[in-house]
Order: structure tokens, then C-alpha cells, then sequence
């Protein structure tokens, strides 16, 4: 079993920046291994990619994302991250993260607003 911590989340003006976290634990988990993603999911909309990492460190975007968030991963922390910037309000959604294309977090709240 994997459990994901999201932290990071919050209220941000447009134009600002915010890095979210993702730790991987478990027993028996080789995180260097795994594939591990960002997703987010907006009020009334289906949840959609935001970025990936594979184990070899090749990164995708979503289209609306390409530019400003930026994917990395510590593997000798066990963690993901999504650097955010220039956000926007369309940017407003809960973020999850994905370990293996199998385990998710429990999301973390970003909303951008002035």
C-alpha cells in the first residue's frame, strides 16, 4: 500500500506562484521506480492531467499548463513536485497526485482570485 501526502495548496492572486508537494510512503515502495503524476479537477469538470514524470525524469504537460508549471521529482525524498506559475483563475481546481498511475492523494485545494 502507498500513501500520498499533498501539501502546498491555497489562496493565491492571479499572476502569483505556488509549489505543491507530493511524499510517497510505504512499505516496500521504490519510488525511483515509479512513474508519478499532477492532476486537478475543477468543480463540475472531469479530472485531467497537469503534468507527468517518469522514472527517468522525461516530463509531458497539459496543453494549459505548458510554460508555466514545471513537474520535478527528489527521488532521496521520496517527493514530487509542481512548481505553479503565472496563475491564472482558470488554474482553480483540486490538485492530486498520482504514484504509479494506481495511487492517488488526497488532493490539495489551490484557488486563484484576486
Amino acid at each position: 500500500q502507498v500513501q500520498l501526502v499533498e501539501s502546498g495548496g491555497g489562496l493565491v492572486q492571479p499572476g502569483g506562484s505556488l509549489r505543491l508537494s507530493c511524499e510517497a510512503s510505504g512499505s516496500g515502495i521504490i519510488f525511483r521506480l515509479n512513474a508519478m503524476g499532477w492532476y486537478r479537477q475543477a468543480p463540475g469538470k472531469e479530472r485531467e492531467l497537469v503534468a507527468h514524470i517518469t522514472s527517468g525524469g522525461s516530463t509531458n504537460y497539459g496543453d494549459s499548463v505548458k510554460g508555466r508549471f514545471t513537474i520535478s521529482r527528489d527521488n532521496a525524498k521520496n517527493t514530487v513536485y509542481l512548481q505553479m506559475n503565472s496563475l491564472k483563475p482558470e488554474d482553480t481546481a483540486v490538485y492530486y497526485c498520482n504514484f504509479g498511475s494506481r495511487y492517488w492523494g488526497q488532493g490539495t485545494q489551490v484557488t486563484v482570485s484576486s
